[in-house]
Formats: C-alpha cells, structure tokens, sequence
C-alpha cells in the first residue's frame, strides 16, 4: 500500500503540478484548495501526510495546521509557502509541523521532507507499539479484591509527580510496581534508573548516585555520569531503600529538598529533575525507631505509600499467574505451552507462599521445564507443595536443616515449616492456626511475615 498524502494549496496550478509529480512517484494523492476542505478530507480519508500552504484565504494555513494537530496528532504535517519568515516557521513548528519548504517548490526537496516525515511517524508508531507491549510486561496480573484496589492506587498516583514508597515483604513485586507507575506517568518517555541499595557498596554509593569527575580520587580514570542525572525528566527508583546507610540517607535527604547536587570533584551545580519512587521490605517506622533509618527522610518520601499485598492476601491470583509464568516460559524456551490440572491449581492455592509471587513464579518455571508432559499435575508439584490434609514434610526437607552451619538460619527455617504445615492443618485459617499454636493472630502474622524478610 503506497503513502498517502493531502496537498493543500489555493493555487491550482500547484494542485495540478505537484500532484502529478508526486503520483508519478507513487504517492496517493487527494487534493484540497482550502483549509475547510482539507479538514473534511482528513475526517474521511486520513492522509499519512499533508503538505499544507501558509497563505490561503479564510482559514489559512497556521489555523488549519492547530485544527489537525489538534484532531490527529500523528498525522505529519508539511508547511509550503512562498513568504515564509522566520517567525512563521517557528509557529508552525511549535505547533507540530514537521517541516517547512519555500517556494518555488523542488520536488527532490519536496520527496526528500516527505520521507523523512514519513519515516518519522514510522519511529513514533514503532515507539507506541514498544511502549503498549512495555505497560503489558509491567502490568500486575489478577482480579482479587487486593490486586483490584492496588491496581486502583496505581492509576490514580502515577498519572501525578508525587513521590512515592512502595511496602512489600521480598517477593511481592515492588520493582514491578515501580515500573508500572513509570510507564503511564508522564514522564514514560524518559528513563527509569534503577537504584539497588541492597546491593550497592557503600563506599561506592555516592559515586554512582552523583557521578564523579575524572581525577577527583585515586581511579576515577574518567568522567562518570551519576544515577541522577541519568534520571533527568524521568524517574529514579530506590529499591529497598530501609538497607541504605545513614550517611548516604543524609546526602539524599540533602539533595531531595535542594533539588540540586555535584558531581564528586566538580564545582557546577546540577539541578535535579526527576521523580523518586522508593520501596522497602522492612518496617521503615520500626526502622526509624531503632536509629538505623531517618524520620525526615521517610517522611520527605513517604507522599503517596503503597502496599503490595503478599500472595496470601491474594489466593484469588493463583491460577491467573500461573498461566502468565507458563505462556512466558513457553515463549522464553520457545517450546509449546503446558496445561496445569485444576487439582495441582487447587494444591498451590492452599500453600502459604513465604516467599511471593517470585516464589510462584520460579515453581512454574521449574515445571514447565522439568515436565515433559503437556499437562501439569498434582502429582508433579515437590513439596512442600503438594502436601495434602497436613501431610508432613517429607525427610529431605528435614535434611535440609542439617546442612546449615548456622543455628539462627536452621531455627528460622524450621520455624517456617512448622508454620506452614499448622496452616495447611487449618486450611490457613489464621486464627484456628494460632490458637493451636498458643499465640495471637497478630503474632502468627508478624512471624509469617518476619519469614520473608
């Protein structure tokens, strides 16, 4: 199918001219001799590009190029004109022509501004597409009650420039919530840094925060651009920010209320422009309490909190995220997708999950791999999974135990077995598990949560 463009001109020898040219060349042509007519073209028809004169009489070209940017924005515009200024060529470009050509018109001139254009609006359509399939990878999978509100509290923060902490044990998907909010901000065609403070040395902290200039101490062999300035009209996202030390929470604190910095060893100040997204899998209120986290700071981000529900406040999204792990694994390992039993669906909904959806996920992924039939059965899970009607644990979770050095990591370990298998017993009635465990909902869900931490 060859392009399609609108030639709009008062002067019908141009009409006549052009558009010949433009024929012999490949183009669709449809002509207009008015801004009137070009807009009811366009409601009909919908060029792939116009090229559009300034000069015409009543509505002239500036008013008509506003009408379509208006109505189609990504339909390119080309303005032609005998008496063009500068001034005029600034307007329209502000407005959203995509280029501007004086007459007497050359039509190399003319094919080459075409292509260009079109090819533009190519890239634009290409970027769309890249950022509809971006929000459909970042999108949170299920219909529970929790998934429900915290999709609702997404769609009202992100479209805002407020900052933001994320809550969530391990597991539960806070850089995936981050991303989401990201891709439908404003700020979507910018970037989204990624700040790990969990992994991050702190003698190298501030570095990659601030950049550095080269020489500005033993091995800086060069300039180095820091995470804020990468982040510049986007976003920058503190992952597990409760690990940051108070050193560097102190210089954040700084650089978040001066929306200013410098990079180490330099003397210019650089100004920040980004949003800041945080997440933590601690309690950062306990946290500032014990003296290892900043009430100023915590208070400076916490503007809109979210709270990621654990997968066991979400049950309901079992089956819907098994199938997404199996069409991504099918896809990953370009092999055929597998089936799961509703009785193997049913086993997982009744496990308590201590370590999230990343849990779920690396299960899913594990059997559609290691099973070579099409369909997942119960029979298929390992345990813990498939531990039916309080079934104990089998031996090799025992022996597990054996092989920690460390008496804190075997007490945790076995604390979470025992747990789940007394949730298993009561079906996760948290209630009836506590009671038979002679504590308090309160602390069997403070222990639950501890476990993944």
């Amino acid at each position: 199918m060859f392009p399609s463009v609108l030639i709009v001109d008062d002067e019908p020898s141009i009409l006549q001219s052009l558009g010949g040219l433009l024929s012999d060349e490949g183009f669709e042509v449809t002509t207009a001799a008015d801004g009137y007519e070009a807009l009811k073209n366009i409601e009909t028809d919908a060029p792939d590009l116009v090229l559009l004169d300034i000069w015409m009489p009543g509505m002239d070209g500036i008013e008509t190029l506003t009408e379509i940017k208006r109505d189609n924005p990504f339909i390119q515009v080309i303005i032609i004109t005998g008496h063009g200024t500068i001034d005029t060529a600034v307007k329209a470009t502000k407005i959203g022509a995509f280029d501007f050509i004086e007459k007497p018109l050359s039509i190399d001139k003319v094919i080459v501004a075409i292509n260009n254009a079109l090819n533009f609006r190519k890239l634009e359509e290409e970027n769309k597409y890249l950022r509809k399939k971006t929000i459909e990878k970042n999108s949170i999978d299920g219909n529970s009650p929790a998934t429900m509100e915290l999709k609702r509290q997404i769609a009202i923060a992100a479209p805002s420039d407020s900052w933001i902490l994320i809550t969530g044990e391990n597991g539960t998907g806070k850089e995936l919530i981050a991303r989401a909010i990201h891709e439908i901000s404003p700020r979507a065609g910018h970037t989204l840094v990624d700040v790990s403070c969990a992994a991050m040395p702190d003698e190298l902290i501030e570095s990659e925060l601030l950049g550095h200039e080269k020489g500005s101490f033993p091995g800086a062999v060069s300039k180095r651009i820091g995470n804020f300035e990468l982040a510049e009209n986007g976003t920058i996202f503190f992952d597990e920010i409760g690990d940051m030390n108070l050193k560097t929470q102190a210089q954040l604190l700084r650089i978040l209320e001066e929306k200013e910095f410098q990079r180490i060893g330099g003397s210019r100040g650089l100004k920040v422009n980004c949003r800041v997204i945080a997440s933590s899998n601690k309690d950062l209120k306990t946290e500032i309490e014990k003296g290892s986290f900043r009430e100023d700071l915590y208070y400076r981000l916490n503007v809109i909190p979210i709270r990621v529900p654990p997968l066991r406040e979400r049950i309901d999204d079992i089956f819907v995220l098994i199938e997404a792990f199996i069409k991504e694994s099918a896809k990953v390992n370009r092999s055929t997708k597998k089936q799961i039993t509703p009785d193997a669906v049913v086993l997982l909904s009744s496990y308590v999950w201590p370590g999230n959806v990343r849990e779920l996920k690396n299960l899913v992924e594990r059997l559609a791999i290691m099973v070579k039939k099409d369909i997942i059965e119960a029979s298929d899970l390992p345990a813990p999974y498939n531990t039916v009607n309080g079934e104990c644990a089998e031996p090799a979770q025992f022996n597990e135990l054996f092989v920690l050095d460390n008496l804190k990591q075997a007490t945790k370990s076995f604390e979470q077995m025992f747990i789940h298998q007394k949730l298993v017993q009561h079906k996760h009635d948290i209630s009836k598990t506590a009671e038979a465990l002679g504590v308090t909902p309160d602390h069997l869900e403070a222990r639950l949560k501890a476990a993944t931490a």
